[in-house]
């Protein structure tokens, strides 16, 4: 499957998610859903890198200071996967430095905890 870039490269990640979410349901760690996705990307021919380090650039020198993206699709779309009650502004304001570190403009940060996915679901674009 060749996703384009951007929006429907998201509805087609956010499809894959929610495959998977309706199947294992919330209540399982963060790892077991990603493992889940990552096999329906393979699945569906999506190029991927899980767990993609992301290096910290401070002044001149790249540091490696063990920070990891979950799941990078078609090296465009950072994937940061949540079990948790709810979502807070910490996950968010993770994801806007991953964006802003890594240089890719489009993320969803999803709570696989959430009785619905779509209510655990939030993308977005730098």
């Amino acid at each position: 499957m060749t996703l384009s870039h951007g929006h429907s490269l998201s509805e087609s990640v956010v499809g894959l998610a929610i495959t998977v979410h309706r199947s294992l349901g919330p209540g399982l760690l963060e790892s077991a859903y990603e493992e889940c996705l990552c096999f329906e990307l393979e699945q569906a021919g999506v190029a991927f890198v899980r767990q993609a380090p992301l290096p910290v650039v401070y002044k001149t020198v790249r540091l490696d200071c063990g920070y990891r993206m979950d799941i990078v699709v078609e090296d465009d779309l950072v994937i940061e996967l949540k079990a948790v009650e709810r979502l807070l502004p910490i996950h968010e304001a993770q994801m806007l430095t991953y964006l802003r570190l890594s240089g890719h403009k489009i993320g969803l940060l999803m709570n696989f905890n959430s009785a619905v996915l779509k209510d655990g679901l939030k993308r977005f674009v730098l």
